[in-house]
């Protein structure tokens, strides 16, 4: 008997995390507006120190989103025209985007395909073949962290900076470190479906360098050292206080949801039988907080229609690679220049994973899935 979902079961559920913590958020929000503080004001504040501990970091800084996170983070950099970005071509637009908006030029390196991250000899070939590289962007894809020692040493040794895209990794560990404090600087959304979510768009940057968190202040507020004084020329990106005083509030539950999704992707991998591939964690991880859970399978596409006839909510994280846009056509690239990143993007599939998925929820997605293959 095929199985199906009994209720639509969405890829996400932003109201059920809502209901239990409404009241705590809004009394938050009302005391914002009270007070009248709007712009990087003490729950700003607050929430830049709350961060900077969790992430093991010395500093954060608090921006309007992830993508201007990382803009910021590369014009600290001071690049100039021909300088090149080392990126993966598997992630989201924003990684790559920034680079270009920043004046560089990004270059690419294949993923591993057990954790999606960049591929450690892949970085080392693409550097040594590019010296015009002067920062490395490791994505920590799907909640897991890139391997940081060996991409950390490669850079030391080229003298070239590496910004930490965390954005769908916070909270998660490389061999104990917390990912936002390993690199020289770490960029972080908030996106409403993020783990930690604002309910609109912020983003943060960390560090532990004083000069840059003062650099990236100054950067997020027209590059102005003091009051209409501009040092640099940077731009408006300021995380207001009503999203840092919901995130202060959502911050008393994240590693309780964290536990929850791993409870949740623990159970997917139990339950999911061949053909499905299940993600892997690699030996130097020691916390993935599952920002997705994503799976690889053969008729991806055939698959994800027939879970959306029976309810089932997926998503794909990503379709089409980076170097194949249309708009980075520029940069040369063709199809099959990086042959992994090209077969996930046919393969992977996003499955409901958020805290308040029940188990009998996850059983039901897994019998779905096994009754689709036979």
């Amino acid at each position: 008997m095929e199985a199906t979902a009994t209720r639509p079961i969405p890829l996400l559920d932003l109201q059920s995390q809502h209901r239990p913590i409404r009241d705590e958020v809004l009394a938050e929000i009302v005391k914002v507006i009270d007070s009248q503080r709007f712009g990087l004001g003490p729950e700003t504040q607050g929430l830049e120190q709350e961060i900077a501990a969790y992430c093991g970091a010395q500093h954060a800084i608090g921006c309007a989103n992830g993508s201007d996170a990382l803009v910021l983070a590369l014009l600290a950099l001071d690049l100039e025209p021909g300088d090149e970005v080392l990126t993966v071509p598997f992630t989201f637009f924003a990684t790559a985007g920034a680079v270009s908006r920043s004046g560089a030029r990004p270059v690419f390196a294949d993923v591993d395909p057990d954790t999606f991250n960049i591929g450690v000899g892949h970085a080392k070939r693409v550097l040594d073949a590019h010296p015009r590289v002067k920062a490395m962007i490791p994505v920590h894809l799907y909640g897991q962290c890139a391997d940081m020692d060996p991409l950390m040493a490669m850079a030391r040794e080229r003298g070239i900076a590496v910004i930490e895209d965390f954005a769908q990794a916070i909270g998660a560990e490389y061999k104990g470190r917390r990912a936002g404090g390993i690199g020289d600087m770490g960029t972080l959304s908030f996106y409403p479906t993020k783990n930690l979510g604002a309910y609109g768009d912020a983003g943060m940057l960390t560090t532990n360098d004083e000069g840059l968190r003062k650099k990236l202040a100054a950067l997020r507020e027209h590059g102005g050292a003091e009051t209409y004084v501009h040092k640099w020329v940077g731009f408006n990106s300021r995380l207001d206080a009503i999203q840092a005083a919901v995130l202060r509030v959502k911050m008393r539950y994240l590693d309780g949801w964290t536990a929850a999704r791993q409870r949740n992707a623990e159970l997917y991998s139990r339950l999911l039988r061949a053909p499905v591939i299940v993600p892997k964690s690699a030996p130097y991880t020691t916390r993935h907080i599952f920002n997705q859970y994503v799976i690889r399978v053969p008729r991806r596409d055939a698959l994800r229609e027939h879970l959306k006839q029976i309810g089932i909510g997926t998503a794909v994280y990503y379709p089409l690679a980076l170097h194949l846009q249309e708009c980075f056509a520029n940069l040369g690239y063709k199809s099959g220049d990086f042959p992994v990143s090209e077969q996930l993007s046919h393969e992977v599939l996003a499955l409901p994973i958020y805290a308040e998925l029940t188990t009998e929820q996850v059983e039901q997605v897994a019998a779905a899935i096994n009754a689709f293959f036979g």
